[in-house]
């Protein structure tokens, strides 16, 4: 049954590429349906794919082919919380390694364009600590940063 409420990502001809890498990369995530177009459409043709129904980390998603019209921006970006630089590393790795690209503070873009924060657990705490000077310091650490390097947020923790 589709659920209530899904996220529609729009891709220009590549939504069942970018499901694939998504449902290989996080866990907890899949492809469960390819819907192919029953008649010709703006950007496609008959038997194109028209949607991809996949979860990323357990999130329902729909990727449309749209076509080119409309693209990705940091308006919207899938947040995933990670528990050590292990983790940190092999997300941030895997969707720069495939085409992305780097960006501030923990952001990155995969090569469809959408945006992605890889964010450490312990980046997230800091800068949510009840003792401001904590959380400025964090906050400063963060901001020098592309990749988010646990070591350096917890260094700037103690002070």
């Amino acid at each position: 049954m589709t659920p209530k409420n899904t996220i529609c990502l729009w891709y220009n001809h590549d939504a069942e590429e970018a499901a694939n890498f998504y449902a290989m990369t996080f866990p907890d995530s899949a492809v469960s349906a390819v819907r192919r177009a029953p008649g010709d459409y703006p950007s496609g043709k008959e038997g194109d794919v028209l949607t991809v129904e996949f979860t990323v980390y357990g999130i329902p998603c729909i990727g449309l082919n749209g076509g080119d019209a409309f693209k990705h921006s940091e308006a919207f970006s899938f947040q995933i919380a990670t528990d050590d630089q292990a983790e940190t590393d092999r997300l941030w790795n895997a969707i720069v390694g495939n085409g992305g690209r780097e960006s501030a503070c923990g952001w990155c873009k995969d090569k469809w364009g959408l945006n992605w924060q890889i964010t450490p657990r312990v980046l997230t705490d800091a800068m949510a600590n009840p003792d401001r000077d904590v959380a400025k310091r964090a906050f400063a650490a963060m901001m020098t940063m592309q990749k988010i390097d646990i070591a350096k947020i917890e260094a700037a923790v103690r002070g």
